[in-house]
């Protein structure tokens, strides 16, 4: 069973493993946690900026602090928080000392998509994309940890380094901006139709109008 395909307590469990072998200067492991970890960090960091080269030097740079501090690493948080954590203060440290704007708001003016249920998976994606690029940056940022790193609050207040409330609200008023963005961007008239309340956990390609979430 390859990494990706394991629950998420023998996902832990398994990075937790190769994280102390990291600490006993494993390079091999280190190998498997940047394979592993490459593909959702750079998702995360794609919400900071669109700057490939950017965002695999802030891959580089938190994965080589993994390596220098993996024997610190004490346990108390899972390690997909503690690494995320890394690269998020990574990020905001890279690109403002290369004084490069963050990915702010884009706006769409009068454009308009295909109603959802027209639209195949990779397309609906799209369509929730460009909805988030319209959320303030740090909204944007918790609601990707939530929905796209299905992190809780409390781990997104640890990685984000602001208090638990804080996360809440910047999701309160994101999901409020989206009840309102998502009907406007498939053309309909129902932003009543999107969820009230949005599970942690849920795909962000789950984010639309008539869509009830479990």
């Amino acid at each position: 069973m390859s990494g990706s395909q394991l629950n998420a307590p023998l996902r832990e469990q398994a990075d937790r493993d190769l994280l102390g072998k990291v600490a006993a200067g494993d390079r091999e492991a280190l190998r498997e946690l940047y394979s592993f970890y490459h593909r959702r960090l750079a998702t995360f960091l794609l919400r900071f900026t669109r700057r490939q080269d950017l965002v695999e030097e802030v891959i580089n740079d938190t994965m080589y602090i993994v390596w220098c501090k993996a024997s610190e690493f004490r346990g108390d948080s899972r390690l997909s928080t503690w690494i995320m954590g890394i690269a998020y203060r990574r990020a905001l440290k890279t690109l403002r000392r290369r004084g490069h704007q963050l990915f702010h708001c884009v706006p769409i003016g009068d454009q308009s998509l295909a109603a959802p249920d027209e639209l195949g998976e990779a397309e609906t994606g799209e369509w929730v994309a460009l909805a988030m690029q319209q959320l303030p940056i740090e909204q944007r940022l918790t609601l990707e940890l939530a929905y796209g790193q299905g992190h809780s609050c409390e781990e997104i207040a640890e990685i984000m380094d602001c208090p638990a409330n804080t996360v809440k609200t910047r999701m309160f008023h994101a999901r409020s901006k989206l009840r309102r963005l998502l009907p406007r961007l498939a053309g309909t008239e129902a932003p009543g139709d999107f969820p009230q309340e949005i599970e942690p956990n849920a795909s962000l390609a789950s984010l639309k109008p008539g869509r009830t979430l479990a």
